[in-house]
């Protein structure tokens, strides 16, 4: 670690006091039996299941009351066994946000940090991971995506160079929507990535098609996003009665329900909800303990949900 990476952490850490002394202990009940975690093709090196999006729920700015709120729900994730945090410079506050509850959490170590580049050129793409490692208060990123692919051949060659380097562990690339699939296909079947991200639940299952079998053969890890499409799956079944034979896939209630249906797919390797509170990280993070549904399972949650 650097000199002044430690100074500035250790001056950082001081000012972070009076935040961890105002965030209260939480009652977090741990499952029973360990987090089912998946590995990542490229290493081996397992993750858990369950990640954490920060789109919308993280851009608080600089409300003090709200990022206490927000680091509660960080103390939430990791009490229950979580690990991957992504971000993206496009999210506003969020990965200062996120960066000021792991400084009062003091969680740097425990954390994966996955952000993206989000702009043009190769000096500002250089530029805003720097920024990102500022905001985040971490040596080194975990993972660095190429958002939705703006520019990707550019910081397609930054990143690879990064990577041999040892500035960051893992690239990606990422979609939100099925944007731009042909593109992100070809990057997939060409290019030396470790992730790629994209939109995967158990009505949008466009990517079965063509990119799920891609990450496979390629020995590429799956970051599923919007997993609840922003909050839609829930207002649309939460009315509804949870099938009784739900607890036979491993599911207790609506959130492990969508949840475990996207990270039994054998190419997922976590599935990233976001959340603004502390009993919704709950329900999100048991979908990471217990078992997950069989083949024969995930078609039945899938037929039952589109009857409903």
């Amino acid at each position: 670690m650097s000199t002044n990476l430690s100074r500035r952490r250790f001056l950082a850490g001081l000012a972070a006091v009076g935040l961890a002394a105002r965030v209260p202990p939480l009652m977090a009940q741990q499952p029973a039996g360990s987090p089912i975690t998946h590995a990542i093709p490229a290493t081996g090196e397992s993750l858990p299941v369950i990640g954490m999006g920060t789109w919308r729920t993280f851009n608080v700015g600089g409300d003090q009351r709200l990022i206490e709120q927000r680091t509660r729900v960080l103390k939430t994730f990791f009490d229950l066994g979580g690990s991957v945090i992504d971000s993206s410079p496009m999210y506003g506050s969020s990965e200062a946000v996120v960066g000021k509850g792991l400084e009062a959490l003091g969680k740097h170590d425990d954390v994966f940090a996955a952000t993206k580049i989000w702009t043009r050129g190769k000096q500002e793409g250089i530029q805003q991971v720097r920024e990102s490692e500022r905001l985040w208060g971490v040596e080194r990123l975990d993972l660095e995506q190429i958002h939705n692919l703006v520019d990707w051949q550019t910081h397609m060659e930054t990143l690879k160079r990064m990577k041999a380097d040892g500035e960051v562990r893992y690239i990606g690339i990422t979609t939100s929507h099925g944007r731009r699939l042909a593109d992100i296909e070809q990057v997939m079947a060409s290019e030396p990535i470790d992730f790629v991200q994209l939109t995967y639940n158990v009505l949008d299952r466009w990517a079965e098609d063509r990119l799920l079998p891609l990450a496979q053969e390629r020995g590429i890890a799956v970051i599923a996003n919007r997993p609840f499409q922003g909050g839609r799956l829930f207002s649309r079944f939460q009315s509804e009665p949870l099938p009784a034979w739900a607890r036979e896939a491993g599911a207790g209630n609506w959130a492990e329900f969508f949840l475990k249906f996207i990270v039994s797919h054998p190419a997922v390797t976590c599935a990233i909800p976001a959340t603004t509170q502390v009993e919704h990280m709950k329900e999100n993070m048991g979908a990471q303990y217990g078992r997950l549904p069989d083949p024969g399972q995930r078609e039945k949650m899938a037929r039952y949900v589109g009857e409903l």
